[in-house]
């Protein structure tokens, strides 16, 4: 019994303990994170009413491609991979003979025709001299019918006045006769004349006809001429094009072509980047676009340069989603259907003449924000 009142004096009493103090700390981290992430989120929800932001964005440039318009085989190639090139300068250049031979072919042509014109000319001036002729000749026919005409008048008359003479036998049987036999030759010398009359106008009418066909001849000449240099101009064109040229200035692409490889027109072998203030193409969800105008104020971010903002402004918004101008473009009457956010492309414009321009590529990785004010 002695023991355990011992033991019970012991032990400290549970009333009289102090209480432990709470740790305040716990409670100052959580204040902190309440106030930063509050803030935090009043700033982006502050920031969201007067930005749009994406990162679904690169780099545009002009890109020509280099395509034969004639087929042949590769004979020498100008550039390397990457190699600065100016407007005009010889990319490639094909086996030309055939060409040349054309080109030759059609001069030879053309020389032809221009021969064929000439011997045309020669037989129309022909054929108007021929119709002069006859002309004239119808003009002496028509003097001499006249004179002829007179002439049988005359002896007409004289045998009239010796018919009646005879009668009276005022004149001798020759006399009558005389005047009867020149009035025979009169009238015979002008139907002689008539017909030489109607020969010289058949004549006249043949020749007009052999002039008209010559002049045609000439016509088709002329027109076979333009023909000739029609096809000499397009051998030409076809030899020029045995040389591939640079359609701009800028810088090429890798070299997907060989000496002695055979090239179809329409190929595609390379690339010129041509030279020029690159853009930003940027694709925005369809539920940015609300507030997004041609003409606003750009920031651009690039993942090359990291640390330096580039000013741009918004040029154009693109007339169709990028889904439209895909090579499949979506049909969503077909099978079954599920939404998804589309995107449109917006084409954004450097505003700024910075240093880095010149160093930016196309394809490289861009954040664009769109300040909305």
């Amino acid at each position: 019994m002695a023991q355990n009142e011992s033991n019970a004096q012991n032990q400290p009493s549970i009333e009289n303990e102090a209480p432990k103090k709470k740790s305040k700390g716990f409670l100052f981290v959580l204040i902190g994170l309440v106030v930063v992430g509050g803030t935090f989120g009043i700033t982006k929800y502050i920031h969201g009413q007067h930005h749009e932001e994406t990162d679904d964005a690169q780099i545009d440039e002009n890109i020509s491609p280099v395509i034969p318009r004639t087929s042949g085989y590769v004979l020498d190639i100008r550039v390397v991979d990457n190699q600065k090139v100016k407007q005009g300068d010889t990319l490639v250049v094909l086996d030309n003979r055939t060409e040349l031979i054309q080109v030759q072919q059609a001069e030879a042509a053309l020389n032809a025709a221009k021969n064929n014109l000439s011997v045309a000319q020669a037989n129309t001036a022909a054929s108007r001299a021929n119709v002069s002729s006859y002309e004239a000749n119808i003009s002496t026919v028509d003097a001499q019918i006249e004179a002829a005409k007179v002439t049988l008048r005359r002896a007409t008359q004289d045998y009239d006045r010796y018919s009646n003479l005879i009668k009276d036998h005022s004149i001798t049987q020759q006399q009558f006769e005389q005047a009867e036999a020149a009035k025979q030759s009169a009238e015979r010398q002008l139907a002689v004349l008539t017909g030489q009359k109607n020969a010289a106008t058949r004549q006249t009418s043949a020749a007009t006809s052999q002039s008209n066909a010559t002049n045609q001849i000439v016509g088709v000449a002329n027109a076979t001429i333009q023909q000739r240099e029609a096809d000499l101009e397009n051998a030409k064109l076809n030899l020029s094009y045995t040389v591939i040229t640079a359609p701009s200035d800028g810088q090429v692409s890798k070299i997907n072509v060989q000496r002695g490889q055979f090239l179809q027109a329409g190929q595609s072998l390379f690339s010129v980047i041509s030279d020029g203030v690159p853009w930003i193409v940027a694709n925005f969800k369809e539920t940015q676009l609300s507030k997004i105008r041609t003409g606003q104020k750009v920031i651009v971010h690039i993942d090359a340069f990291p640390g330096h903002e580039f000013e741009a402004k918004v040029s154009s918004l693109s007339p169709a989603t990028g889904a439209r101008f895909a090579l499949l473009p979506p049909d969503n009457a077909s099978g079954n259907f599920v939404k998804t956010v589309q995107r449109l492309p917006i084409k954004i414009e450097f505003t700024t003449s910075d240093q880095f321009l010149k160093d930016l590529r196309a394809g490289m990785n861009v954040d664009v924000d769109v300040h909305l004010d």
